[in-house]
C-alpha cells in the first residue's frame, strides 16, 4: 500500500516535465489519430515511475495495467497535447490515486507554467500552499464559462472561453478564476481527463457531474463522459438546463 500518495503524484508529474524538455519531436505520434510523439514520451516517463511503485495504471497512452496492490493511478501524461504541440501554455499532467474508497489524492500541474493543483480526500483543495477559493457567481448572466466545443448561440452567459485542456480548466473553476465549465461536445472526455480535477473540485466545494447523469468515478478506458461544474449550485443547474438544450434542439 502506498502511504505517501501526493508524493508519489509529484514524482510522476516531476519525471513528465523532465521527459518534455528532451522533445523535439513537435508532431503526431503516428501511432493513433490525435496523439503527438510528445505523448509518448510523457506517457513512457510516467510509467516509469508507477511501475516501480507497484500500483495498477489507467492512461489514455497506454490503457489499464494492473498493479499489485489494488491501487490504481488514473493519468493523462499531457491534457491538452495540442496546445504544448503549438506552443499554447495551457497543458498539464493530471493524476488521480484511486483506491478502494475511490479517488483519494490529485495532482493537476501545468507543464508549461508549473502552477501546480493538489487535493486529498477530506484535506481541502490547494494551489502550492494556498488553499483553492471558487467564485460565489451565481447567475449565468454574470458568469464567466470555460467550455469544450461548439455552444448555441443562445446560452446567455457573460462570456465564455475555450482553452483546450480540462483538467486546466476544472482547475480553474475551483481555483474561482472562473465562474463554470460546460462540456458541449458528444462523448469527448474520458476518466483521465477530469478525475483528478474531479477530486480537487471536490474537495473545493463543488460538483463536477456529467450532463446524462452517469457516474463520473469509473476505471473504464472506452467510457466518456460529458462533464459540467460551477461555482455554486444555481449556476450548476443553469448550465446543467443549457447543455441538455442542445439534445433537445
Amino acid at each position: 500500500m502506498i502511504t505517501d500518495r501526493l508524493g508519489l503524484l509529484h514524482e510522476v508529474s516531476d519525471a513528465v516535465a523532465a521527459a518534455m524538455r528532451t522533445v523535439t519531436d513537435w508532431g503526431p505520434s503516428g501511432a493513433r489519430r490525435g496523439q503527438y510523439a510528445l505523448d509518448v514520451v510523457a506517457d513512457d516517463a510516467a510509467l516509469a515511475v508507477l511501475r516501480r511503485a507497484g500500483v495498477g495504471v489507467l492512461s489514455e497512452e497506454s490503457g489499464f495495467q494492473p498493479g499489485t496492490a489494488g491501487e490504481v493511478v488514473v493519468i493523462d501524461p499531457i491534457d491538452g497535447s495540442t496546445n504544448a504541440s503549438r506552443g499554447i501554455p495551457w497543458f498539464a499532467t493530471s493524476l488521480c490515486f484511486v483506491d478502494a474508497d475511490g479517488p483519494a489524492a490529485a495532482v493537476v500541474v501545468n507543464q508549461a507554467t508549473g502552477v501546480c493543483y493538489s487535493a486529498e480526500r477530506g484535506g481541502g483543495a490547494w494551489c502550492g500552499e494556498r488553499r483553492l477559493q471558487p467564485s460565489t457567481c451565481s447567475e449565468l448572466a454574470e458568469a464567466i464559462v470555460v467550455i469544450s466545443a461548439v455552444p448555441p448561440p443562445d446560452v446567455g452567459w457573460a462570456q465564455f472561453r475555450a482553452f483546450g485542456a480540462c483538467a486546466l480548466d476544472l482547475c480553474a473553476v475551483a481555483d474561482g478564476v472562473v465562474d463554470g465549465f460546460v462540456d458541449f461536445g458528444t462523448e469527448q472526455h474520458g476518466v483521465w481527463d477530469y478525475l483528478g480535477a474531479w477530486l480537487i473540485c471536490q474537495e473545493a466545494g463543488i460538483g463536477v457531474v456529467d450532463a446524462f447523469d452517469r457516474p463520473m468515478v469509473h476505471l473504464d478506458h472506452k467510457a466518456r463522459r460529458t462533464p459540467i461544474a460551477a461555482a455554486t449550485p444555481s449556476l450548476a443547474a443553469e448550465l446543467f438546463s443549457a447543455r441538455r438544450s442542445v439534445d433537445a434542439r
